[in-house]
């Protein structure tokens, strides 16, 4: 019998996500807002389930440890389920990138003409979704996720890389 669609959305989400402040540089008041709007946005609308797992709604922390990016999952009440831990070789790059042509960015919101405002943009968003797409494939096998939700997660561990 297919899982009824009204429970999935109660149950495969994400209801609580935190960063281990620990983790967290110095950052910037851009970088700050981007952790807002991301915690607020994927708090709002998520996809996420641990695979094999049906007893959510879920809390995630997000920290690093060394070189591991780690997902603590747990439900809402406290509750560990699981904890998985990512290597954060395969998002060096893309973060650093990432960062580059956002500095620029916002350098030109400030001053710069439609068409370069645009272009880095569009390069940021392309950058984005690479790091999304990285994302869901290191999960692939131990959580059920959209691609609008692996997007949000990335938004935060570029924040947890960020070293001000």
């Amino acid at each position: 019998m297919a899982r009824d669609d009204r429970d999935n959305s109660k149950t495969g989400r994400l209801v609580a996500v935190t960063l281990d402040e620990s983790s967290i540089g110095r950052s910037n008041r851009d970088v700050e807002h981007e952790r807002a709007v991301a915690i607020y946005d994927l708090i709002e609308d998520n996809s996420f389930r641990p695979t094999g797992h049906d007893a959510g709604p879920y809390a995630l922390n997000l920290a690093v440890d060394g070189n591991r990016l780690v997902f603590d999952i747990r439900l809402e009440n406290g509750k560990p389920v699981i904890a998985h831990l990512l290597s954060l070789a395969p998002f060096r790059r893309i973060v650093k990138d990432y960062f580059t042509v956002c500095d620029s960015y916002y350098a030109a919101i400030r001053g710069a003409t439609p068409d370069r405002i645009e272009a880095l943009d569009m390069a940021r968003r392309s950058l984005h979704d690479d790091g999304s797409r990285i994302l869901m494939e290191r999960l692939k096998r131990k959580v059920e996720l959209d691609f609008d939700t692996a997007r949000r997660l990335f938004t935060l561990v570029t924040v947890l890389h960020w070293k001000g």
